[in-house]
């Protein structure tokens, strides 16, 4: 969930301490999704499978169960700090960037990235290399948000609290796109996948509206980036303090950008 970003850096850092907390809330609201889609393209024991920007460490150990013993997950990312700890065996961890660095050999039977395509800069390129180290008949397995499709943190504007949310959401996205972050990336996927000659190309989105783990993602985010919110005049120091406030109630359905699934077959 972290790789190359744009020259201003990768706006949630990995080194920071709430990027733990993120990965926490990301992996209880997506990986049903996620690994919904792994165990419908036919992930099995022995196979190999390639994990790009990892970020943590559930996906990886997921991938794992369901490889076995005599398969491999190979999990990747620029900052492998949360996932450095994972026992070896099944899984390697190794640092790359997948749009500067060339793709593992071998061969994978999967390849899978989740929220991270559209951090990098160079996203056609780590497209590329992807679709390069899938074996044929092989599967990539790319998911990606889509700001542009619902921008709100609070779809449900009913008050100055779901105003303020959605406000410093705003200054959020402007935060992202300063950084080459592409807000419409998600629905490209299929064509894109298509244009780089996978076949079967098939594709889906979810997003949360409520819950725990929103409550949990936004809190952890906006402590990532509200020194960058109020130097940017995005925000101001009380306006973070009481959207904070507002979010610790737990009162405020708060939703995540839609996920874009898509996958396709090398042939």
């Amino acid at each position: 969930m972290a790789e190359h970003g744009a020259d201003r850096g990768y706006l949630l850092d990995n080194r920071q301490s709430e990027a733990g907390i993120r990965f926490g809330a990301l992996g209880e609201l997506f990986d049903p999704v996620t690994f919904r889609h792994v165990d419908q393209l036919g992930l099995s024991a022995g196979m190999r499978v390639w994990e790009v920007g990892a970020g943590g460490p559930t996906v990886p150990l997921g991938l794992a169960e369901r490889v076995g013993p005599a398969g491999q997950v190979l999990a990747t990312d620029i900052d492998v700090s949360w996932i450095s700890d994972i026992p070896g065996g099944v899984v390697e961890v190794r640092r790359h960037d997948v749009a500067a660095d060339p793709p593992p050999a071998g061969g994978f039977d999967l390849v899978h990235a989740r929220l991270v395509l559209v951090h990098v800069t160079d996203r056609a390129e780590a497209l590329r290399r992807m679709v390069q180290a899938l074996r044929p008949g092989g599967r990539l397995l790319l998911e990606d948000a889509d700001p542009g499709l619902q921008p709100l943190l609070c779809p449900d504007e009913s008050g100055p609290e779901q105003r303020l949310a959605n406000r410093l959401r705003s200054g959020f996205r402007a935060l992202m796109t300063q950084r080459g972050a592409d807000m419409a990336y998600g629905r490209t996927l299929p064509r894109l996948l298509r244009e780089a000659g996978l076949d079967d190309v098939q594709a889906d989105a979810y997003f949360p509206i409520t819950g725990p783990a929103c409550t949990v993602l936004e809190a952890a985010t906006v402590g990532q980036i509200r020194g960058l919110l109020v130097s940017e005049g995005l925000a101001t120091d009380e306006e973070v303090d009481r959207h904070l406030a507002n979010v610790a109630t737990g009162h405020l359905d708060l939703a995540t950008a839609p996920m874009v699934s898509a996958w396709g077959r090398r042939p």
